[in-house]
């Protein structure tokens, strides 16, 4: 009789095992989907990184937009590790920081470096938190050009170049840059400039003369920009976390949420992803945000 049941007990404890599996996939699956917070409760503070330079601004956004979705997260911490980018992904994501700024508090926490671009993007937090060391600043724009006919014409290499217009070759490295081109191009820098130290004035409420007089490119430690208004309080990343979660009204320790961290792979950089990571710092004749060379001596 226990012979006969055998096969039976085997299934049973076979499909048991099977059902075991599938749930705890399912449950993996929601984990991961949810960002490592899918079976979490309470009030949570989400925080969303900038690291490195601002190529691309649809990541960050994505994750803004998503956090600022989720009923759960009360608050968000804007994790700064950049010396700046491309003017038009900072500028995006100082606009999508404002957004959700105006429905819940967003405080821009400021690492080892968070100048130029990056400072651009934190002035739409509510609050700005910053290491006493940090470096910060830069507020200003720059666009670089490679000339290289003196190379080019000690190698044997003649560009020639078709165009449709007086000014469309204007920065390609076969030539330089006339005096009417350059002047084109500061009208540019200045443009854009003009933009940056509005949103610093208006975001921090400083008056656009005293903006303008800090914005030469000049580099600031926390403390200065504490001390000068760019920043509102002192402390690292736990400090920015504490400061989120008061102001959005959560009570005791938060619960702190962060979307999974993506590593650099051959299989991206292939499928036309992940060229941010390897490119050099400038482009050529992209109005630059940035900080562009590290300073000497200030390392530890």
């Amino acid at each position: 009789m226990s012979v006969r049941r055998s096969p039976w007990i085997l299934t049973f404890v076979f499909l048991c095992a099977i059902l075991v599996i599938l749930v705890g996939a399912v449950a993996l699956f929601v984990y991961w989907m949810g960002g490592g917070r899918g079976f979490s409760r309470g009030d949570q503070v989400a925080v969303v990184r900038i690291e490195g330079m601002i190529r691309r601004a649809d990541g960050v956004v994505e994750a803004l937009r998503r956090y600022d979705r989720d009923s759960r997260v009360k608050a968000i911490v804007l994790r700064i590790e950049s010396p700046g980018g491309a003017v038009g992904p900072t500028q995006e994501i100082f606009e999508a920081v404002k957004r959700v700024n105006s429905r819940k508090k967003v405080v821009a926490s400021l690492g080892a470096v968070a100048a130029s671009g990056g400072y651009y993007a934190a002035c739409a937090a509510e609050r700005i938190v910053a290491n006493p060391g940090t470096i910060t600043g830069s507020i200003g724009v720059v666009v670089h050009f490679a000339n290289l006919e003196k190379l080019m014409e000690k190698l044997g290499i003649k560009g020639e170049v078709i165009k449709s217009g007086a000014y469309k070759d204007m920065g390609l490295p076969h030539r330089g840059l006339t005096e009417e081109e350059r002047e084109l191009i500061k009208q540019v820098v200045d443009d854009v400039h003009g933009q940056f130290v509005e949103a610093v004035a208006v975001q921090r409420g400083l008056p656009m003369e005293e903006v303008q007089q800090m914005a030469d490119g000049r580099i600031f430690s926390g403390r200065q920009a504490k001390e000068l208004g760019l920043v509102d309080r002192l402390g690292g990343l736990h400090e920015a976390i504490r400061l989120a979660a008061r102001l959005g009204g959560i009570q005791g320790e938060p619960q702190v949420v962060e979307e999974p961290r993506e590593s650099f792979s051959i299989l991206r950089l292939l499928l036309g992803r992940g060229m941010d990571e390897i490119l050099p710092a400038a482009q050529g004749g992209i109005p630059f945000v940035g900080y562009l060379m590290e300073p000497p001596g200030l390392g530890p």
